[in-house]
């Protein structure tokens, strides 16, 4: 509830979210399980670009992830999905809210390995965020590779979700806006933004 609820624009009720299962579940749940939710807490204030309440939930999360590689009791099914990889992929992300590039890039290399040539939502939005993290970095043509391959992807996938990702990018593309291969980016990202409202409207 706490990540649908961040996704919605509410940064503050998903802390308050976050918060309680962690306060409820500390004495019972396995650690993988509370740091989803200190995860899940730290994502919030890094959109609002409070880092020092986003380091604090961050520290939790790493404290809590090194206790699950020492924990047997057995996990809830539903955990399997936030495996270490993903944990790390959606802590890239973290950073890359916060404009720290370089812990961006580090947490995204213990993600697995983006496929080529996959046309999925998440692939697209991940190449997104890391691309803006390159970008963060002042690495533009890294940047631009990965986020015009997120573009690909977006003119497959029909995502209201990606559109932030996108408008993210973009913003970090600022400090090169004069640059040809920039302006034919956002240009062609405009155009895939006029094509898909369209497309949703015959849908």
């Amino acid at each position: 509830m706490a990540m649908q609820t961040l996704m919605r624009g509410f940064a503050s009720e998903a802390v308050d979210m976050a918060q309680g299962a962690f306060s409820r579940a500390k004495s019972q749940a396995v650690p993988r399980v509370l740091a989803f939710t200190k995860l899940m807490e730290a994502r919030a204030p890094a959109r609002e670009n409070d880092p020092r309440a986003a380091s604090r939930a961050l520290k939790a999360f790493e404290d809590l992830l090194g206790q699950a590689k020492d924990d047997s009791r057995d996990e809830p099914a539903w955990i399997d999905f936030y495996h270490h990889a993903r944990l790390s992929a959606d802590t890239a992300e973290v950073f890359r809210d916060l404009k720290n590039p370089k812990a961006a890039l580090t947490w995204n290399q213990q993600a697995t390995a983006m496929p080529t040539g996959v046309f999925t939502c998440s692939v697209g939005m991940r190449l997104s965020i890391v691309g803006t993290a390159h970008l963060q970095a002042r690495d533009l043509d890294h940047g631009l590779e990965l986020g015009n391959r997120s573009v690909d992807i977006r003119a497959r996938v029909q995502s209201t979700r990606t559109k932030d990702y996108v408008r993210e990018f973009n913003a970090a593309l600022a400090p090169w806006r004069r640059e040809p291969a920039v302006r034919e980016f956002v240009h062609r990202t405009r155009v895939g933004v006029r094509l898909n409202m369209a497309l949703a409207r015959f849908s």
